[in-house]
């Protein structure tokens, strides 16, 4: 998975560190050269040096191969400029940006794009956003007995409709996320390419979910 990260802050240079270190295919911007340097030798990923939204850096870095866009520069004008470019022009599937107004929020949502704030915080959410390629426990309801958990929607189950995932009363898929917008589905929603299902599924049925999923114990 090929992930670029625009601005090496505090942020940036801890996220490109964090998901080179997990093995992502990472490629870091920044105008400045030393703060790409001060990545260190360990870092194994790409760096490019020049402006985030300059359309000729954003094709050096291979941003018609990537996975994921994060912009964590320090300008909330600077990140949603990147944000756009790279949802709209580029269609990368998902769009992570750095937020520190939080009057910025709104226009964030109107263009599909995920945002984030805080460091410490912000490189854990970003990691969570970018790992949904396996059945990921979010949380259990009640006593435990149903656990809601998310997971990418697999190539096989494409253009597939949502009751293909059902199964009454033991897993029910309760919500879908699709360009970076979340809503409740219909069982004759289809899944699409890049989406992200959310489920609620009985724990004694864990195995059979993910046997839909076509994923092994």
């Amino acid at each position: 998975m090929k992930v670029i990260v625009v601005g090496m802050g505090r942020m940036g240079t801890s996220l490109a560190r964090k998901l080179d270190r997990q093995g992502y295919e990472v490629c870091a911007i920044d105008q400045d050269p030393e703060r790409l340097k001060a990545l260190g030798p360990t870092f194994g990923g790409q760096t490019v040096a020049g402006v985030g939204f300059d359309r000729e850096v954003l094709a050096a870095a291979g941003i018609d191969r990537a996975s994921a866009v994060i912009a964590c520069t320090a300008s909330d004008e600077t990140n949603i400029v990147v944000a756009r470019i790279s949802r709209q022009t580029y269609r990368v599937p998902r769009v992570i940006a750095r937020l520190y107004e939080i009057g910025n929020a709104e226009t964030y949502r109107r263009l599909g794009i995920q945002s984030i704030s805080t460091t410490d915080w912000g490189v854990r959410r970003v990691c969570e956003l970018l790992t949904f390629n396996e059945l990921d426990d979010v949380t259990g309801i009640g006593s435990g007995d149903v656990r809601l958990v998310r997971a990418d929607v697999p190539p096989m189950l494409e253009g597939s409709p949502v009751r293909e995932l059902t199964a009454i009363g033991e897993i029910s898929i309760v919500a879908v996320s699709h360009d970076n917008e979340t809503f409740v589905p219909t069982q004759g929603t289809v899944l699409d390419h890049g989406d992200i299902i959310y489920a609620a599924v009985q724990a004694t049925s864990a195995s059979k979910f993910r046997a839909m999923l076509g994923m092994t114990d």
